[in-house]
C-alpha cells in the first residue's frame, strides 16, 4: 500500500532542492506595472529581485550580491539602462545583461552590446513567450560562464599548488618551515576555508602543524576527530563532504561548534610510513571531482617527498 505521508515528505525536499537551485535574476523598471509583470514572468523558474530604477538597483546588487541575469528597462528616470548595465561590469563580469527598450536607441544599444554590457535588446512590448526563452538562454550562457571561469580558475591554482610543492621540495631549509606554506598553497588550490597540515611520529600526532585559514582563527581538533584517527589507522584518504548527513560524525561537537561541513583528511605516506594528516575543511556541503581528488592525491605524494627530504637535511 502506498504512503501518502511519505509521499508528501518526498515532494517537499524536491520542491526544496528545485528552490536552493533557482538562478537569481535582478529585473529592473520604473514603471511598477511594467515591474509586477516582469517578477510575474519569472518567479517559478527564479529567484527574481526587483529594483524600481538604476540606483536602487545597485543597491539591491550590492546587498545580494551576483545575480545570474539583469533585465532593465533603458528609458528611466535618472540614469539609462545601458548606464546603469555597464555600472555593474567590473564587479559581475558574468552576469548577463538584457535591455527592453521602446525606442529605437541606436546608438546607446550598439555602444553598449559592442563594450559587451549587453547580451541582448528586446523591443517593447515584449512577448512573454520570448522574453522567457532569450532570458532561458541567457541563464544557460551564464552558467557555462560560471563553469568556464571556475575550471579556469581551479587549473591556476593546481598549477599554483604544483609549483609551491616542487619549490618547497627543492628548497627546504627545516621541516617546519614548509608545513605553513603547503597548507596555504592547498587551501588556495581547493578553496577550502581552512588547512591544516600536521606531523605523525609513530602513528601519533605530534605538535608541528603549519595552517591556513580564510575565515578567522583555526582551531585544531584533530587529535579527536573521527576521521583523522581513520586516515592514521587506514593509511587512506577520508572524506565526509555533507557532516551533518554523515553518521560517523553525527554528535561531534567540534563540527558543531567551528562550523565545518565538509571535511578531507589525507594521510601523507612515504615508504609505508605515515609522516603527517593534511586536513582540508570548508564552512558548507561542497563536491570535489574525481579529477581534483586524484591531484589530491598526487599532491599528497609531493608533499611526502617534501617532508622526507627536510627531515634528511
Amino acid at each position: 500500500m502506498d504512503n501518502p505521508t511519505h509521499e508528501t515528505n518526498t515532494s517537499r525536499q524536491v520542491a526544496t532542492l528545485e528552490r536552493a537551485k533557482k538562478l537569481k535574476i535582478l529585473v529592473v523598471d520604473d514603471e511598477p506595472d511594467n515591474l509586477d509583470l516582469l517578477y510575474r514572468t519569472f518567479r517559478r523558474d527564479f529567484q527574481v529581485l526587483k529594483a524600481d530604477s538604476g540606483i536602487n538597483a545597485l543597491e539591491v546588487l550590492a546587498t545580494e550580491g551576483e545575480v545570474a541575469v539583469i533585465i532593465s528597462d533603458q528609458r528611466m528616470p535618472e540614469m539609462k539602462g545601458t548606464e546603469f548595465l555597464s555600472k555593474t561590469v567590473p564587479q559581475f563580469p558574468d552576469t548577463v545583461r538584457i535591455i527592453l527598450t521602446g525606442f529605437t536607441d541606436i546608438e546607446d544599444l550598439v555602444e553598449a552590446i559592442n563594450a559587451g554590457q549587453v547580451y541582448k535588446y528586446i523591443t517593447k512590448p515584449w512577448d512573454p513567450g520570448e522574453l522567457k526563452a532569450v532570458v532561458q538562454r541567457a541563464a544557460e550562457t551564464y552558467d557555462l560562464l560560471k563553469q568556464r571561469t571556475e575550471e579556469l580558475r581551479r587549473a591556476n591554482a593546481q598549477m599554483a599548488l604544483v609549483a609551491v610543492l616542487v619549490q618547497v621540495t627543492q628548497a627546504a631549509d627545516t621541516l617546519e618551515s614548509i608545513l605553513e606554506p603547503i597548507a596555504t598553497a592547498f587551501s588556495d588550490s581547493f578553496a577550502a576555508d581552512g588547512c591544516i597540515l600536521q606531523l605523525v611520529e609513530n602513528n601519533q600526532l605530534i605538535a608541528s602543524q603549519g595552517t591556513h585559514s580564510r575565515v578567522g582563527t583555526l582551531v585544531n581538533w584533530l587529535e579527536k576527530d573521527t576521521l583523522a584517527t581513520e586516515a592514521l589507522a587506514t593509511g587512506k584518504m577520508q572524506v565526509a563532504l555533507n557532516i551533518a548527513k554523515d553518521p560517523r560524525l553525527a554528535g561531534l561537537s567540534h563540527y558543531q561548534d567551528t562550523g565545518v561541513q565538509a571535511h578531507l583528511v589525507i594521510p601523507i605516506t612515504y615508504r609505508h610510513r605515515i609522516s603527517g594528516l593534511l586536513s582540508l575543511q570548508w564552512k558548507h556541503p561542497c563536491s570535489l571531482r574525481e579529477d581534483e581528488l586524484n591531484l589530491i592525491n598526487l599532491s599528497a605524494q609531493l608533499v611526502a617527498i617534501a617532508l622526507n627530504s627536510s627531515r634528511c637535511h
